[in-house]
């Protein structure tokens, strides 16, 4: 089912290098092709070079890393660093969600570190709160590339 009224958005899906959760994948997936656009699912484990040869050549309208590990802020960076270094990916909308880091509530200063590192947007999910972050997801989606909601 499709439910997004707007024009067709291309967006690579990606975990992080050291994440092998696949659910979240699949259920960003299924919600953004609900949204109405194509998704190029990367897939777990990642490496940071493969998502970057996959940018470069798709050259996405957004892209979009999950992570459920806990090790969103530590291979974020990594991520984000090789993304804004090349030069054929460095000014690609790119965002990032989930654990991003072990230690619950104590983790509230790694989202603006990772704007301060070039993220354009960081959807935390605490316990519970996956629904939350959905939808400011949604609405970042509908914002950045002009859509509805």
């Amino acid at each position: 089912m499709t439910t997004g009224t707007g024009p067709r958005r291309r967006f690579v899906l990606s975990s992080v290098p050291s994440d092998a959760h696949m659910w979240n994948l699949v259920v960003l997936q299924l919600f953004i092709e609900e949204m109405g656009h194509e998704v190029i699912n990367l897939g777990v484990c990642v490496p940071v070079d493969l998502l970057v040869d996959r940018c470069r050549a798709e050259q996405p309208d957004c892209v979009v890393i999950s992570t459920v590990n806990g090790h969103g802020y530590i291979d974020g960076v990594g991520v984000i660093d090789a993304l804004r270094a090349d030069p054929a990916c460095a000014d690609l909308l790119v965002v990032i969600g989930g654990a991003l880091g072990v230690v619950g509530d104590r983790n509230t200063g790694l989202a603006g570190d990772l704007l301060d590192h070039g993220y354009d947007a960081v959807f935390p999910v605490a316990a519970g709160q996956t629904g939350e972050a959905m939808g400011r997801f949604r609405e970042f989606v509908a914002e950045r590339m002009r859509l509805p909601v």
